[in-house]
C-alpha cells in the first residue's frame, strides 16, 4: 500500500487544475482509504491523505492501449472517402451474414480505421475493437478497401 498527500486549494483560481489532478489520480489508483483535514492560514486548502494500490486493470490497459478515434472526429476528404467505402462494405457484409452492421464494425471503429490507415492486417490489432475474430473474418477485406481508395 502506498500513501499520497493531495493538496486541494479552495481558491477558484486553482479549482480546475486541482480537480483534474485529483480525478486523474483517483482514476489511475485503487483507493483503500482516505483522511482529510481543512488547513486554514494564508492559503486555505484541503489536505487529503490517500492510501492506495496501483490500479492493476488500468496499468494493463495502458500497456496495451489501442488507437481509437471519436465517432465525430473531423476527417479529411481522403478519410471521408475511406469511411464511405468502409460503411458500404460493412452494410453489404451485414446483409450477407444477416447481422446488424455494428456486429461487423461500429462507426467508431470505422472512423478509427479511416484515421489510422493500417497497411497490414496485423496493424488492425492496434485499433480498439479489433480482436482476433474481426481480424480473421474481415481483416483482408478491410486492407483491400484501404488499398483501393
Amino acid at each position: 500500500m502506498k500513501i499520497k498527500v493531495l493538496k486541494i486549494r479552495l481558491s477558484e483560481d486553482f479549482q480546475a487544475d486541482d480537480e483534474k489532478f485529483v480525478n486523474d489520480f483517483l482514476q489511475n489508483h485503487e483507493v483503500v482509504k482516505m483522511a482529510s483535514s481543512l488547513v486554514a492560514g494564508t492559503e486555505n486548502y484541503w489536505s487529503v491523505m490517500v492510501y492506495f494500490e496501483e490500479a492493476k486493470q488500468h496499468l494493463k490497459e495502458s500497456k496495451s492501449s489501442k488507437y481509437s478515434a471519436d465517432a465525430d472526429t473531423e476527417l479529411s476528404s481522403d478519410e471521408v472517402k475511406i469511411l464511405d467505402s468502409l460503411r458500404l462494405w460493412r452494410n453489404e457484409k451485414a446483409k450477407e451474414q444477416n447481422l446488424p452492421s455494428y456486429f461487423i464494425a461500429t462507426n467508431k471503429e470505422l472512423v478509427s480505421i479511416a484515421k489510422f490507415k493500417p497497411v497490414k492486417v496485423e496493424e488492425l490489432k492496434e485499433i480498439k475493437g479489433f480482436g482476433k475474430h474481426k481480424i480473421e473474418n474481415y481483416g483482408e477485406e478491410i486492407i483491400e478497401i484501404l488499398e483501393t481508395v
